[in-house]
């Protein structure tokens, strides 16, 4: 494998997780999942975005540095590879969606001091899908709090994410999950495990799934 650290990236449902077990599985990797469910402010966020927004972002930007550190700086002799299913700046990203002007000025001051403590990972797989993909996935998957997310919410996020990866030019596996089946499709899975045994220069690489 040529890329010993591979994180995985996408909108709320197109299947991130999903694929990081997949992508452990097979790579016999050292797997790295958001805890996300441990954050007391998310149902409330859904509920009252105003008020609970930056709370539940320095939560997550709290907990998901200490997961990284923790665990990207702990040598592990029985992997190799590791494999996480979000990447550290999705912090800024969210926070750029959630918070108001002046929250958000405060908010990178304390990103940027933090996000400079770590490890950043070899290559980039993004996940893409359509809204309407990503709410056909949230349903099936019955997070009560999600139940309600607008459409708007998720182009904003889409939009966030797709103008920060091409404007820092990460090494990016760019992929068309529209219809994506990362269970029961193994064919989807070793499609990317294909791309991943490639060099790949700065930039975005389109990957389509058969």
């Amino acid at each position: 494998m040529k890329y010993k650290f591979i994180t995985i990236e996408g909108n709320i449902g197109v299947g991130k997780t999903t694929l990081a077990n997949a992508l452990s599985k097979r790579l016999d990797a050292r797997l790295i999942l958001e805890e996300f469910a441990d954050n007391p402010f998310l149902p409330k966020f859904y509920e009252n975005p105003g008020q609970y927004a930056f709370p539940l972002e320095l939560f997550f930007m709290a907990e998901r540095y200490k997961q990284l550190k923790d665990l990207l700086h702990t040598e592990d002799l029985f992997h190799s590879v590791t494999v996480s299913d979000y990447l550290f700046t999705k912090c800024l990203l969210f926070a750029k969606v959630n918070l108001g002007e002046q929250e958000f000025h405060l908010y990178q001051k304390l990103f940027d001091i933090i996000h400079q403590q770590l490890l950043h990972p070899d290559i980039l797989i993004y996940l893409h899908a359509p809204v309407k993909k990503l709410q056909e996935n949230i349903k099936k998957r019955q997070r009560q709090f999600e139940q309600a997310i607008p459409d708007d919410y998720l182009f904003s996020i889409q939009e966030t994410y797709t103008s920060y990866i091409k404007q820092h030019n990460l090494k990016t596996l760019f992929v068309d999950a529209s219809n994506a089946d990362f269970i029961d499709n193994e064919k989807h899975v070793d499609v990317i495990l294909d791309a991943l045994q490639r060099k790949y220069p700065v930039g975005q690489h389109y990957i389509t799934l058969p």
